[in-house]
Formats: C-alpha cells, sequence, structure tokens
C-alpha cells in the first residue's frame, strides 16, 4: 500500500487537477458556445457545469496517478533513497480508498427540484451514493424530527432548512453533531454556529414580488413593506404562513421587534385585507398568476420568474432585507457520519457554491459570484435580531399571529 504521505499527495493532486479542468473548460466554452447547442434549447447553466467537471474527474485520476508515481520514484529531489515506485495495484488501491458508496437522508424545506439539482451535483462526484430526501416546509420538518426523537427513531442524517432559530431549537435537543468542515475557512464566521452543530448555505431574502400587469408601479409607489398596508392595494397582497414556513415565522419574529412595525404593522396588513397563504410557493403562484399584485416573498422565487420573463418585479425592501441563510446540520447520532460529513462538504465547497449559484441563490461562500438579478451579501441591508430571543418567543409569536389571521 502507498504510504500515507503518497495518499495525500495523491488527493492534493487531484484537487489541483479538478479545479485546474473547471476553470479551463468553463472559459473554453462558455454557456453560449455552439459546443452545448443553441440556447433555445434551454440547457440548465448547472448542467453544462456538471458536465464539464465531469470531463474534469475523468482526466484528473489518471494525471494524479501518474504523478504521485513520478513523484514516488523520483523522491522529490530528496539526498535519501528514493523510495520504491507505486505499482499500478498499489494506485488502483487508493482510488478504491477515496471512493465512497451507501445512503443517507436530507430532510429539507428547500423546493424540491433545487434539492433535486444539488443532488445531481453531488452524485456527479459521488455517483454511488444515494441520498435519500424528506421535503416540507421548515415547521413540518421540525415537527417531524421532534416527533421522531421521541420514540427515538430520528430518520434524518442531515438537515437543511430555513433560518438560525430553528437550529438552535434542534441544538437545544441535543439533535446536532458539532462538526467544523474544512471548507469552512471561505465563509464568514458570523454564518455558522461557534459550536459548528450548524452551517449556512446561502443567503436567501425576502422581500417583495409584484404583478406589474396587476399593479402599474408609476401611479403605485412600493419600495418598502410599510407601503403594503396603502389602500390602492387593499385586498391585493399575499404573504406566507409563519406556521408553515420557517423563514416566515422568522420574519414575524424580527419585524414585530423593529422599529415602525410589531403587531400594529400585521393588524394594518389585515385590514387591508391581505391573504394568509401556506408557504412561499403559495404566494408566488398567486402572484404570477395575477390573482394577487403583490406578495411577501424570498427573493429567488419571484427574480427567477422575472428572469424567464414573467410580468413580475422584485423589489428589496427600503427598510432592509430580512435573510435567513438555509443553514445545513448532521443529526447527532447518524449511522452514516462520514456521508453526511461529505455532503456537507460538497455543499460549502467552492464547487457546491457554484452549483448553489447556478441554482438561482446568492451564494454564502466569499468570491462566488451572485446569480444574475442578486444582490450580494455585502449589497444587503440586513434586517435582524437577537437569536436567543427569536428562538425564545418564536412559538408565541405563531400563536398569536394564528389569533389575529385565524
Amino acid at each position: 500500500m502507498l504510504s500515507q504521505n503518497y495518499t495525500t499527495l495523491y488527493h492534493n493532486l487531484c484537487g489541483l487537477f479538478s479545479r485546474h479542468l473547471h476553470q479551463k473548460y468553463s472559459m473554453i466554452f462558455p454557456i453560449s458556445s455552439p459546443f452545448f447547442g443553441s440556447n433555445d434549447k434551454k440547457i440548465p447553466t448547472q448542467t453544462l457545469q456538471l458536465q464539464l467537471h465531469s470531463v474534469a474527474l475523468k482526466k484528473m485520476v489518471p494525471m494524479a496517478l501518474a504523478a504521485t508515481m513520478m513523484f514516488s520514484a523520483v523522491g522529490c529531489g530528496s539526498s535519501e533513497a528514493a523510495a520504491p515506485a507505486a505499482t499500478t495495484a498499489e494506485a488502483t488501491e487508493v482510488v478504491e480508498e477515496v471512493s465512497y458508496k451507501g445512503a443517507v437522508t436530507l430532510y429539507t424545506s428547500q423546493p424540491e427540484a433545487d434539492a433535486q439539482a444539488l443532488i445531481a451535483a453531488f452524485n456527479e462526484l459521488y455517483p454511488d451514493v444515494t441520498v435519500n430526501v424528506f421535503r416540507s416546509g421548515t415547521e413540518e420538518v421540525v415537527s417531524k424530527i421532534l416527533a421522531e426523537k421521541q420514540v427515538n427513531s430520528v430518520q434524518a442524517d442531515i438537515v437543511l432548512v430555513s433560518d438560525d432559530a430553528t437550529f438552535e431549537t434542534l441544538k437545544a435537543e441535543d439533535l446536532l453533531m458539532s462538526y467544523a468542515s474544512p471548507e469552512l475557512d471561505g465563509i464568514d464566521p458570523t454564518y455558522y454556529d461557534v459550536d459548528n452543530t450548524y452551517t449556512g448555505t446561502k443567503i436567501v431574502s425576502t422581500g417583495i414580488m409584484v404583478n406589474t400587469d396587476v399593479i402599474n408601479l408609476d401611479e403605485v409607489e412600493i419600495t418598502c413593506l410599510a407601503d403594503l398596508t396603502k389602500p390602492e392595494l387593499a385586498n391585493e397582497v399575499i404573504m406566507p404562513s409563519p406556521l408553515y414556513s420557517g423563514a416566515a415565522a422568522y420574519n414575524l419574529g424580527v419585524l414585530l421587534r423593529t422599529d415602525g412595525f410589531g403587531w400594529d404593522y400585521f393588524n394594518a396588513l389585515k385590514d387591508n385585507g391581505i391573504t394568509v397563504g401556506q408557504g412561499n410557493g403559495t404566494v408566488q403562484t398567486a402572484v404570477l398568476s395575477g390573482e394577487k399584485g403583490a406578495g411577501i416573498i424570498i427573493e429567488y422565487m419571484a427574480i427567477r420568474e422575472q428572469l424567464k420573463g414573467a410580468p413580475v418585479e422584485f423589489i428589496y425592501p427600503t427598510e432592509g432585507s430580512l435573510s435567513v441563510t438555509e443553514p445545513i446540520a448532521i443529526v447527532n447520532g447518524t449511522q452514516n457520519e462520514e456521508l453526511a460529513k461529505l455532503f456537507v462538504d460538497f455543499i460549502l465547497s467552492d464547487f457546491g457554491q457554484e452549483v448553489t449559484a447556478e441554482i438561482g441563490y446568492t451564494p454564502i461562500r466569499q468570491g462566488v459570484a451572485a446569480p444574475e438579478g442578486f444582490k450580494t451579501a455585502d449589497e444587503l441591508e440586513n434586517l435582524t435580531y437577537d437569536t436567543a430571543t427569536l428562538v425564545e418567543t418564536r412559538e408565541a409569536d405563531k400563536e398569536e399571529f394564528a389569533k389575529i389571521f385565524g
């Protein structure tokens, strides 16, 4: 078997070749290139990048193995006797050592299509790892985990849902494993837990989606959340329910404790005929169809439709943006710890964050560009509040909201 030094060298060379080839082919074949066909085919950008990465992987292994064996034969210029060159059998053994097989279960509130796109990217790197998914709103995901914990039968290995406050609740129940991913180097420490039990994966901001066929923005000015209480917008606004959406529950907690809002704001919305849907998807559907003229919604659901040519516009509120980071965590006591760590590392890596951006989210990792139409982390003015307080008051806030809106 190769020594630990050669195995480390192999891993380092793999990473080097992978990054080099990914950049090289991305530059040679831009998305509009005839190499991939015309734009009329509407091939998803992330699919093209995954194809490029696959090319890199196919080239990477033989190059890395050859380089490893060369260094082992030459001894890297050392005055000591050169170690015996690695044999083909030994090289094959190294490849087998870094292969992964098995299955993990992900509980998430991400839209199904986005979760599957992320998993497809992961499987480009690890084709023998199956990722099973349970998908629902954050509040239902949390309820399921807590119920499973009561009977000592938690099925999730990994959890990826809306906000820090949710994860603090799970952390208090001793449901999260501490794991400091090696990919944390490129992420601002404010975006992950000090005890490394959860880490943000992206930045998702809430704002206002307007159907411009229903509401003429030249006649009705909408620049901030307070504008949604205007008489001109009576019965035209929809919002997600904090009883279903974790992001909406987080937003409720923050706005209740922000000057100029509080319960007076929510009562004003009710008096103006606001509709409370379920998740953000119900807001998107209502505004896109023209059933409602405007909605409070997470930005990617509006901007993606805007970029497709739908008659909608997304407005970042002037009061500031309500942002969550959709953290990811490994469940304490998982039987698939190694594979769970692999999935977390992938999402936080440069490649995982590039995929995140291509799917249509603001990446959380430094140096990875935001998609078209999205503000970067530096451009966002974030409305937030003390996480501990939000955790402590979350259920009471939801109960009061239910009393007001029925």
